[in-house]
């Protein structure tokens, strides 16, 4: 992206979004929802308009059809790609989910950030949960950096209920990064992460690791002996000396259950016999390996044996809408069985209605998280729940 696009982006003050839809009463619907929102909005019936004009404006979200005069969603990817849009792009089309999921696919692979799609006719009210969750109306005027956020202590960890879905009671609780400012709100890490160094990153799963650990004896005191897990990367945990930070600071409790630490199915890969050491050593100690995301980094059988992993965690966009599209179903049903092959547990992410719940239920999976379940909350209303599910049980 060329400098004088850059600065445009620095200097944005009110959030702008792009309408890219051949059909101009839609344009003109979301125009309006989104103006109601303090969102500027621009129409475009065509791409090739639309393209032209992020030579001059970058808007925070575009709101892609996917079939346009002349051209598709596929063209408009493509050329988003080519001049490495930064903002959220959000499919929409009267078309089956299936054909949008593919789509949103294709602009993954070109390194967009792509929501799950919706289909047509949008409401105001997805709409305005469209942008509740890309927080347009709290995004920083400058860029804020990991180091930033580091040394000025507005890291705070979060954190979303796992629940054993057999029993239907808590399991766990994945720990879940986010960024307080002091001006513009609790911020997602896709604002502030992309873009840290290496050592930055170390400092962060040093920084998440022994809050998680420091979390946990609130936990119990709550009534909670919760296996809580937290993210990381291969190349944090090679630069760490994990080994001696977890037995400096690990709770004294003898039933503290351990602590998993998640890594993505693509880092996991990239170096085998290092992960598997790394593995096998934070065993000794507790500490046990998910692999995350599994599914979209297409790693072979051979390469997983040799790690030692705890979970197999489904990539949420299978999860999402298994209970209707086959695809899906098989390939979450595959994750399953693999992952009970290999000793394992099973874990689907991103579980948002009963439907799924049901469906992944009926396949064996063993953990669940999700907004059905529960959404990430700050740790005084994780330990508050934590407080509140203790005295239900003793009164029961």
């Amino acid at each position: 992206m060329d400098q004088a696009v850059a600065s445009q982006i620095d200097e944005q003050k009110v959030p702008r979004a792009f309408v890219i839809d051949d059909d101009e009463g839609i344009s003109k619907f979301i125009a309006t929802a989104l103006a109601t929102l303090e969102i500027e909005t621009e129409t475009f019936t065509t791409a090739d308009t639309a393209v032209a004009a992020l030579l001059h404006r970058s808007p925070s979200l575009i709101f892609l059809d996917i079939a346009l005069k002349k051209s598709d969603a596929v063209d408009v990817i493509r050329s988003l790609g080519d001049v490495r849009y930064g903002g959220i792009v959000q499919l929409m089309s009267g078309s089956d989910l299936s054909l949008l999921d593919d789509v949103r696919r294709i602009g993954e692979r070109h390194g967009l950030r792509m929501c799950p799609p919706v289909t047509k006719p949008i409401r105001a009210e997805t709409i305005r949960k469209i942008i509740q969750a890309a927080n347009l109306n709290h995004q920083p005027a400058s860029k804020i950096s990991l180091d930033d956020a580091l040394s000025k202590g507005w890291l705070e960890l979060w954190y979303q209920p796992k629940i054993d879905l057999r029993a239907m009671v808590l399991a766990g609780a994945e720990g879940l990064i986010r960024c307080r400012h002091p001006t513009h709100g609790v911020l997602a890490p896709g604002g502030w992460l992309p873009g840290a160094s290496a050592s930055s990153l170390a400092t962060l799963t040093k920084h998440v690791v022994t809050t998680a650990l420091r979390d946990w004896d609130d936990f119990a005191v709550a009534g909670a002996r919760l296996h809580a897990a937290v993210n990381t990367s291969v190349g944090a945990l090679a630069s760490l000396n994990l080994a001696s930070l977890i037995r400096d600071n690990r709770p004294k409790s003898d039933a503290w259950p351990g602590l998993i630490l998640e890594v993505t199915e693509g880092d996991a890969v990239k170096d085998v016999p290092l992960m598997h050491e790394i593995a096998t050593q934070l065993k000794i100690y507790g500490i046990t390996l998910a692999i995350d995301d599994f599914g979209e980094g297409y790693s072979s059988f051979s390469r997983l044996r040799e790690m030692p992993f705890a979970e197999l965690k489904l990539d949420m966009s299978f999860v999402k809408n298994c209970a209707k599209d086959n695809k899906n179903a098989a390939i979450c049903k595959a994750v399953v069985d693999l992952a009970h092959n290999f000793g394992a547990l099973a874990v689907a992410e991103g579980i948002d209605n009963a439907s799924d719940l049901q469906a992944i239920h009926r396949m064996g999976c063993d953990i669940g998280q999700g907004y059905f379940f529960a959404r990430p909350m700050p740790k005084a209303e994780f330990v508050s729940m934590l407080q509140q599910r203790a005295n239900r049980k003793m009164a029961s």
